[in-house]
């Protein structure tokens, strides 16, 4: 979900399709279902995100969020579970809780 902001508000809102590579979601490193490595492809995801200023997510491995670096992107990991648009909503205000860590699977 990309979420367009304008005066401090959103403004519109756009599903748009996970070019990430092939990994399903939840599965750490681009590993398959079937157990397989699938490698990476995260010059897809900042390429479909490059005009966004930040991601909020709940998790993300290191590389993936280098790479959206890259694009310029911010990566930041939301430390409560919240619908997009809520957790959107408080990043606005300044009041969404954000941390350092980034991939959840390695705890």
């Amino acid at each position: 979900m990309v979420f367009e902001v304008e005066d401090g508000r959103i403004a519109r809102k756009e599903v748009r399709a996970n070019g990430a590579g092939s990994a399903q979601h939840g599965e750490c490193h681009g590993s398959g279902p079937d157990g397989q490595s699938h490698g990476h492809n995260h010059a897809n995801m900042g390429e479909a995100l490059k005009d966004c200023e930040a991601i909020l997510c709940l998790g993300m491995g290191w590389r993936a969020a280098e790479a959206l670096k890259s694009f310029g992107i911010e990566p930041l990991m939301v430390q409560t579970e919240l619908p997009a648009q809520e957790a959107v909503e408080a990043y606005l205000a300044g009041s969404l809780p954000t941390g350092e860590g980034f991939c959840r699977c390695h705890h």
